[in-house]
């Protein structure tokens, strides 16, 4: 029997128009701001790591926010991390990145407009056959509205994909301020800044990631329904079915 999804969850013709041309290398993804004539076009999808998920709960969030840097540094309990409710069988997966380019220039000085478009996690090689927006284990789909697009929210245009069992060694590296300013933290360093954290007693990792004020989490099936593709995107709209 083929997957039905919910239709309140459903991506609409844009979000899947979107979701799948951010990957396919050579597509158009629009044109540059104020300059129709300059298309945005996806350069190439990388591989930016690999990450341990062993208890098979995947967090896609903020790796921190202001008031849990507070909680934390009183002793306080910190808020729990946004858990997708749907799990992903335990294991190692790939975090790819989809670059698009879209030269521009502003007051006389050129710029290649280089942008990551949306970011990865791959569960499978199993073709796409529908996507739906993911859901918190705390979020109610009877409470959605028309149009809402549930998602997390990020102070420091910073998301991250992190195994939900080790959550709070995961993410205490960037628990760490000094006068409100993030302290220097050893963590590992990946492409274009991000970071990985590894948790070497539970086998699991987390792997920071760009999201302009956050992102909504799309899950990908497969015609039986399984999660071939969990994907991140931060600045398109389109969800409604």
């Amino acid at each position: 029997m083929e997957w039905v999804g919910d239709a309140r969850l459903a991506a609409g013709p844009e979000a899947t128009w979107y979701l799948e041309a951010a990957f396919t290398p050579g597509a158009h993804l629009g044109s540059v701001y104020d300059d129709p004539t300059t298309p945005v076009v996806v350069t190439g999808v990388e591989k930016l790591t690999t990450i341990r998920v062993p208890s098979g709960r995947l967090v896609v969030d903020a790796p921190w926010d202001d008031d849990d840097v507070w909680s934390y540094e009183k002793g306080l309990p910190t808020r729990p991390p946004r858990e997708l409710a749907v799990s992903i069988p335990p294991g190692v997966y790939r975090v790819e990145i989809a670059w698009t380019a879209g030269p521009y220039e502003f007051f006389g000085e050129h710029f290649d407009g280089v942008d990551c478009a949306a970011i990865r996690l791959c569960i499978n090689d199993e073709p796409v056959a529908g996507w739906e927006m993911g859901l918190g284990v705390d979020e109610d789909i009877d409470q959605l509205q028309p149009g809402d697009e549930p998602r997390f929210f990020s102070d420091a245009n910073v998301g991250c994909f992190a195994d939900a069992g080790a959550w709070s060694t995961l993410s205490a590296p960037f628990r760490t301020f000094v006068d409100g300013v993030p302290a220097p933290r050893d963590t590992e360093r990946l492409a274009d800044g991000w970071e990985r954290v590894r948790d070497e007693s539970q086998q699991a990792d987390l792997v920071t990631f760009g999201a302009e004020s956050g992102g909504v989490v799309w899950l990908g099936r497969t015609k039986a329904g399984d999660v071939a593709a969990i994907v991140v995107t931060s600045g398109m709209a389109g969800a409604k079915a």
